[in-house]
């Protein structure tokens, strides 16, 4: 179904970033920490802008998070049922389908809390050392792909509320681990500090526009809604198994579960936030079932799973399975929308239509550059506002024949080149109104693209500038942005 949805897809916006930090190795990014960089570079290696290229990793992560979700389930007692219910949930659930499809950090974070939740539990189960030692080296790694890890870590620290796991790490000497880790993470922790903590800017500036403004139970909701009402089958059950005659044996584990939810909670996480838990909350439904309710109502089985399967009808609202114009024909019937203004099919998720998006930008785009006079068009930039028109640029210009975009929004904002800035810069904004103006002596918009998919007022129109005679140099404009690279 992914390789299916890649045809249907064009790039969403994060990944166009994402992309980018492939051409610009380091030890962190300015909104996440470096493994992204590294698998990008690998990608790149291809040289192709082809969606299913650039989602090779996620493709990949997908199928070991199904794996190791299935032995999670095998560890805890569970048989063929129990993971083929386990499995289904995973499967109809919208959340999965578009968070392991999309190159970002989720649905490694995703993979990486599913193998050291298997880790804990194995070292849980049979106290041997190696897991420890596994489990140390996957938590780094988790932590270098996305910094949600300090939720789960936080969760280990139930192996010291019980008597027999604390024994055990004293035994194995865990401090030594807890060393090992901060070395292994501290290359990223050095950049972080070299650049004055840009994460920390990046989450209050999240926490000002989007978190403290969702209400618990819009989180709830909209977690409900994301996994499929269906799964409630299994979840439902998982989450009573986590307080019913629990065995001695997995006692730290569902604490450690319920610390990192609690945590994750007070912290004010989205509902993708906790996409990673309950991977590792749908095993214990999956056992509940096979030991608690279907030994006693074994027909349960049978009307049970043919429900779950009638959640394949939400797939398309998780993955773009349908061509775009199939799609609007389908969602249309079942999703209640506000219509944007002006707009005729908004359409939630850009993945869907930015295929047909970025190609008609860039038609423009290539259009202005064109109309330049040969002697500026040799010493022309292009200056796109947000980081997904400057990525889309960068990844598509030799098809266009366009020269290379800088940005100061984000992660971008470090691979601003330096020195003068050339006499002609083509800019590319949403609804920017006078912004460039601040920054050259003449500034003349000479396109504006309208995009009928667009999810949001402020990205229905995208307008095109030709600014000249710029007022400061790069490095001084980079100063000027110092504290403005999220907005």
């Amino acid at each position: 179904m992914h390789l299916w949805a890649d045809s249907n897809s064009g790039f969403q916006g994060d990944e166009l970033l994402h992309i980018e930090t492939g051409n610009n190795l380091a030890f962190g990014y300015m909104e996440f920490p470096p493994l992204i960089g590294v698998l990008a570079f690998i990608q790149n290696l291809f040289q192709s802008e082809a969606v299913m290229v650039h989602h090779i990793f996620p493709h990949i992560a997908a199928i070991l998070i199904i794996i190791l979700v299935s032995k999670i389930t095998v560890e805890l007692g569970g048989k063929t049922k129990a993971v083929l219910l386990v499995l289904t949930c995973i499967i109809i659930a919208p959340a999965f389908g578009r968070s392991q499809q999309l190159f970002q950090p989720v649905v490694f974070s995703q993979l990486f809390w599913v193998l050291n939740f298997f880790l804990l539990l194995k070292y849980i189960k049979y106290l041997d050392k190696k897991y420890l030692w596994y489990l140390t080296l996957t938590t780094a790694l988790a932590f270098l792909t996305k910094y949600d890890a300090v939720f789960f870590v936080f969760g280990v620290s139930a192996l010291l509320f019980f008597r027999f796991t604390r024994l055990a790490l004293f035994r194995d000497k865990f401090w030594w681990n807890i060393f090992v880790f901060i070395l292994l993470i501290s290359p990223n922790l050095i950049w972080q500090v070299l650049n004055d903590f840009p994460v920390l800017k990046m989450f209050d500036r999240l926490y000002e526009t989007q978190l403290v403004k969702q209400a618990p139970i819009e989180v709830v909701q909209g977690l409900f809604m994301a996994l499929n009402p269906l799964t409630l089958f299994i979840t439902i059950p998982a989450i009573i198994s986590m307080f019913h005659n629990s065995t001695k044996a997995y006692k730290p584990l569902k604490v450690s579960v319920l610390l990192s939810v609690i945590f994750l909670a007070f912290s004010q996480g989205k509902s993708y936030y906790f996409y990673p838990i309950v991977l590792t909350i749908l095993p214990f439904g999956g056992v509940f079932w096979v030991h608690t309710i279907l030994p006693k109502r074994k027909w349960l089985i049978y009307p049970t799973g043919i429900i779950l399967l009638t959640g394949v009808f939400l797939i398309p609202f998780g993955m773009p399975i349908f061509p775009l114009k199939s799609y609007l024909k389908y969602d249309y019937p079942f999703e209640n929308r506000e219509v944007v203004k002006d707009g005729q099919f908004n359409v939630r998720f850009d993945e869907r239509y930015s295929k047909e998006k970025w190609a008609v930008t860039l038609k423009e785009l290539k259009n202005v550059y064109d109309s330049l006079p040969n002697r500026e068009k040799n010493n022309t930039i292009i200056w796109g506002k947000h980081y997904a028109q400057a990525g889309a640029v960068n990844l598509f210009n030799e098809r266009y024949d366009l020269p290379e975009a800088f940005s100061l929004h984000g992660s971008f904002y470090n691979w601003v080149p330096k020195g003068e800035m050339p006499e002609t810069t083509i800019g590319l904004g949403y609804n920017v109104g006078d912004f460039f103006k601040g920054y050259f002596e003449e500034v003349i918009k000479v396109k504006t693209i309208y995009n009928p998919y667009s999810e949001t007022e402020e990205e229905q129109h995208q307008h095109i500038y030709i600014c000249k005679n710029p007022k400061q140099t790069f490095n001084e404009l980079k100063t000027l942005f110092n504290d403005r690279v999220f907005e």
